[in-house]
């Protein structure tokens, strides 16, 4: 087969895209979900999927806690809809901040300009779909162009925002998402991405080059000769700065990958490298099909995380880990979580109060290197359990 980009429209493509959009699903709170939940849910990852719904509503959303709620995302979710979900605990304050893989970002865009994406087969044959000019992520196809339309899109953006300077993911994200409210009002309903612009919720990826978003940038250096550069700093700064800043903390991550280590890494950075002490995450709840035995971080339970510092040892009732499919499994969980009591809080905004608490963070750090000019044995600056149970 000849070297080239997948083919031009035949007469084939409209069978392949005959599907029914796939749209983003929003939860409304079914009550029918909840008592599914909290009375059939009754044993093995049913049980565990209905203990994670009932730690976040009834401990991490409770308001004497005002939790610090981190959202880790990995896996194809926004082209499966799911990035409804993901607006609506936005829009409510359920969740405070977001690190995702850019390839959901990447693809959230299509939804923000209005492209389709389709139901299809996993079972095609894909020699056909490359000729039709097709492209495939399991059972969801579109065509090529939206690929070559959401990439034109972005460089046109980074041209306009005309930033010639190092940036944390937050901040593109940010701008990203204010430029398309700008040019697509009302586009919040169906882009996270958006969405998050307007409620002030940073997201983060952990690996930017590794995503069409991040390709994009790069062309935008080699052809334009820009200076605009991701500075993985930044965001480690920022993320650790929220996390600091945090009453206590909580994250529900969604498969596993570089997304949950990234959040997860926050802890032994405040302990292990800036000598601040502040106790591992109060709540943890995974929702994931990777298992323990692989000694993957993905796999990775909050028990193990524990040693690290990452998880608070007097919190592990809290934490949960149900082996499910998120497509299956974060839907329910949201509908639990908008049918519950505590379903709406006054956003934090954090986009807005990077500067401020990354500087809180700059001098906690120094108070901590004066107070520890030299090397110190670990338990000193390891969490202290008993000020946490």
């Amino acid at each position: 087969m000849p070297h080239r980009s997948p083919g031009a429209p035949g007469k084939g493509r409209a069978q392949y895209l005959s599907g029914k959009p796939i749209r983003y699903y929003r939860p409304r709170g079914s009550a029918d979900v909840t008592r599914l939940i909290d009375e059939g849910f009754q044993a093995f990852n049913a049980a565990r999927l209905g203990e994670a719904c009932r730690v976040f509503t009834d401990k991490m959303l409770l308001p004497e806690h005002d939790t610090t709620i981190g959202l880790t995302v990995a896996g194809a979710l926004t082209p499966a809809g799911l990035g409804g979900c993901i607006i609506e605990l936005m829009d409510r304050g359920l969740i405070d901040f977001v690190i995702s893989t850019g390839a959901n970002l990447y693809h959230d865009l299509h939804y923000a300009l209005n492209f389709t994406l389709h139901r299809g087969s996993p079972f095609v044959n894909d020699v056909d779909l490359y000729e039709e000019g097709v492209i495939r992520i399991y059972d969801v196809l579109f065509p090529t162009d939206v690929l070559l339309e959401t990439d034109a899109y972005i460089r046109d953006f980074l041209v306009r925002w005309g930033v010639n300077a190092p940036v944390s993911t937050a901040e593109l994200h940010d701008a990203l998402g204010r430029d398309l409210l700008d040019r697509h009002p009302g586009c919040q309903e169906h882009s996270v991405v958006a969405a998050a612009a307007a409620f002030g919720v940073p997201i983060y990826t952990s690996s930017p080059g590794d995503s069409s978003i991040g390709m994009n940038i790069a062309f935008h250096e080699l052809m334009n000769g820009s200076t605009l550069m991701i500075d993985p700093n930044k965001d480690v700064n920022e993320v650790c700065a929220f996390i600091l800043a945090g009453r206590k903390n909580g994250c529900v991550i969604l498969g596993g990958g570089s997304p949950k280590n990234f959040y997860l890494q926050g802890q032994p950075t405040l302990w292990e490298v800036y000598g601040i002490p502040k106790g591992g995450n109060d709540f943890f709840i995974q929702i994931t099909t990777d298992s323990v035995v692989w000694g993957g971080l993905s796999g990775a339970t909050p028990a193990e995380a524990v040693s690290w510092g990452k998880v608070n040892p007097g919190v592990l009732p809290d934490t949960v880990v149900a082996y499910c499919d998120s497509t299956i499994a974060f839907p329910l969980f949201c509908e639990y979580v908008v049918g519950c009591e505590h379903n709406r809080r006054a956003r934090k905004e954090l986009v807005h109060r990077r500067d401020e608490l990354v500087g809180t963070l700059q001098r906690q750090a120094r108070a901590a290197r004066q107070q520890h000019p030299e090397p110190v044995d670990p338990v000193d600056t390891m969490p202290d359990l008993e000020r946490h149970r």
